[in-house]
């Protein structure tokens, strides 16, 4: 039986794995990691997900030998920490692959946004060549807000900054050096809020950060100004959104990433008997967003290319071979 079981993987990224003499023998599937998975054998010590997956205390529980597990992702929030730390678990992640990856995402979201671009690409392709409501704005000169100044926000900035965009950043640990390397500034993020004709987000979702931007944020941001969010849905409060968006409050938002977008890429969650009214509503709400002309919406793409995913793969192969060796690296947990 295998050692070494990966979830979550598409064809071309188990045939690059079965290459790699280390992990002859790992077993190798397509589907999320759930407690009702027939893959879960009871002798596996290592476990390799995406963010699919659900690593909780029933999976944990039909994983006896369970001694490590690696998630091919920056986030670990689909991870049961302090169950995995009870247990003398070791959790690493992939801390760095998608820095540039992201970043350009983000801009391409601010860009059609700014720009219509989504707008015209519709109204030509129906043969309409007009230019009423299309008028978009520019960049160069407007002030761009990053919440969250770590590998993706820092490089976000060094974008901003290309455009010639001026840069207000918060984070709860600033780094003063770096800000007068790339010529920004850290502020209190109300004062972020305040002022950024662009807000976008670079954080963890962590207990503090769940819906950072709610009803109280969403009202002290710019009239006008936009948000993008290629981090985690939960940092936005989705009801709270809708609302300024209506108000007309906001001028527009680009979402790579939804509250609760889990359900609705696993519909029959959705339709599961015992679905908390909550969760529901979180999906309708969801859905409300994608009939937006000011709203673009992305499937959880901006990580999603070809440098970014053989990155993460070898990454995630120098995590398990580091920790078979003793010596574990990028450990978030144990």
């Amino acid at each position: 039986m295998p050692d070494i079981l990966f979830f979550e993987l598409e064809p071309w990224e188990r045939e690059w794995l079965e290459t790699r003499p280390e992990l002859v023998g790992a077993g190798f599937y397509e589907e999320p990691l759930a407690p009702g998975s027939p893959h879960l054998d009871p002798q596996a010590g290592v476990v390799s997900v995406f963010i699919r997956s659900r690593v909780n205390q029933a999976v944990l529980d039909r994983l006896p030998a369970l001694r490590f597990v690696v998630t091919r992702s920056t986030g670990y929030d689909h991870i049961d920490l302090a169950a995995c730390r009870a247990r003398g678990i070791a959790v690493s992640n992939v801390p760095r692959y998608g820095e540039h990856t992201v970043a350009e995402h983000t801009f391409g979201l601010i860009l059609a946004l700014s720009r219509k671009i989504h707008h015209a690409y519709v109204r030509t392709s129906r043969l309409d060549f007009s230019l009423g409501s299309l008028r978009g704005f520019d960049l160069r000169g407007k002030i761009l807000g990053v919440v969250g100044t770590g590998n993706i926000g820092v490089r976000v900035i060094q974008i901003a900054r290309g455009f010639g965009m001026r840069v207000l950043a918060f984070d709860v640990r600033p780094q003063s050096l770096l800000a007068e390397v790339l010529e920004f500034q850290y502020v209190p993020l109300e004062q972020l809020l305040e002022q950024a004709d662009v807000v976008t987000l670079h954080v963890p979702l962590l207990p503090q950060t769940t819906h950072l931007i709610d009803r109280a944020a969403l009202t002290r941001m710019k009239r006008g100004a936009l948000l993008i969010n290629t981090a985690r849905g939960a940092l936005v409060d989705t009801g709270a959104l809708i609302e300024a968006l209506d108000a007309g409050h906001l001028g527009g938002t680009g979402l790579d990433v939804l509250e609760g977008e889990e359900m609705i890429m696993e519909e029959r969650q959705v339709l599961a008997e015992g679905t908390p009214m909550e969760k529901l509503r979180t999906v309708l709400q969801d859905y409300n967003l994608l009939r937006r002309e000011n709203v673009i919406v992305t499937p959880h793409i901006a990580w999603y290319s070809q440098e970014a995913q053989e990155r993460i793969l070898a990454t995630t192969v120098e995590n398990i071979h580091a920790f078979q060796s003793g010596r574990p690296v990028n450990v978030v947990s144990g």
